[in-house]
This record gives C-alpha cells, sequence and structure tokens, in this order.
C-alpha cells in the first residue's frame, strides 16, 4: 500500500509541475533519446529522421546550429549526416557533441556506427567500451553498437 501511495504522490507531483506532458510524449527510440535540458524542440526534426527527409532534417538543423552550440543538435547533425554518406562532415558534428558532452550516449553510439559503416571496427569497439562504462547495467545506445559490430563482424 505504500508503494501505492508513493505512486500516487510522485504523479501527483509530477501533474501539478505541468511535466506529465513531457514524459509522456518522448518515445524511447535512440535518435529520440534528447539527454540535455537545453536542448531545443527538436520534434520537428526528428519527425523528418523518422520519415527519411534527411534534406528537410538538416536544413532544420543547421538553422539551429547557427544560434546555438548545443550537444543534442550536433549530435543530430552528424546523424543525418552519415545517413546521407558524408561520413567525414558528419565526423566533425559527433566530434564536436562529444566536445560539449563527452558522455553524451547516442553521439557515442552514433560515432561507432560510423566507424562501423566506414570499415573500421577498432574504432567502433572504443565507442562500445565508452558506453560499456557510461551504462554498465546496459543500454539501448550500447546494445545498438553491439548489433552493428555483430553484423558487420558476421558479413566478414
Amino acid at each position: 500500500m505504500k508503494t501505492l501511495q508513493s505512486m500516487l504522490a510522485g504523479m501527483t507531483l509530477v501533474v501539478g509541475l505541468g511535466l506529465a506532458q513531457t514524459l509522456v510524449s518522448v518515445p524511447a527510440l535512440a535518435v529520440d533519446n534528447i539527454e540535455s535540458t537545453d536542448a531545443p524542440d527538436l520534434t520537428s526534426v526528428r519527425a523528418k529522421i523518422k520519415a527519411s527527409d534527411y534534406a528537410g532534417a538538416l536544413a532544420e538543423l543547421r538553422d539551429l546550429a547557427e544560434d546555438t552550440q548545443q550537444a543534442d543538435v550536433y549530435n543530430l547533425l552528424g546523424f543525418t549526416l552519415r545517413k546521407t554518406g558524408d561520413f567525414k562532415t558528419s565526423l566533425t558534428y559527433y566530434t564536436k557533441a562529444l566536445e560539449l558532452k563527452p558522455d553524451h550516449k547516442a553521439a557515442r553510439e552514433y560515432l561507432g556506427e560510423l566507424y562501423v559503416e566506414t570499415g573500421n571496427i577498432e574504432k567502433a569497439k572504443e565507442q562500445l567500451a565508452v558506453l560499456a562504462k557510461l551504462c554498465p547495467g546496459g543500454c539501448e545506445e550500447r546494445e545498438d553498437l553491439q548489433k552493428a559490430i555483430s553484423a558487420k563482424s558476421a558479413s566478414k
């Protein structure tokens, strides 16, 4: 009974603070895991990425990057550029994201996936090792990068 009372009290606090909508509307997909509290609204960018509208996402992200230096923006720029095949510029933005926030799990995952895609498995494993330290109990980013490395290794 105490647990139920604690849960209800917590929910009351969440609703009272007006956070319920925020907590409910964040999907669990890796590209949607916004890690910073200072991130601009990236809802339309995430929708464009989900729809594979990388040109539209890039345009919006570049505008955002002109106004702010923010790890989530740089990470999504790197992700979108990687998806368009611009690996060199993608690397630049992942690096910028990690300079601002070295423990950014999504940037670590995506940088590792960039290394997998470009055939640098050793560098990908370095990112996996960092993710193992960041989330020793496991996390989606770590699991996804491990799958990408394993798939690449199995295809050789």
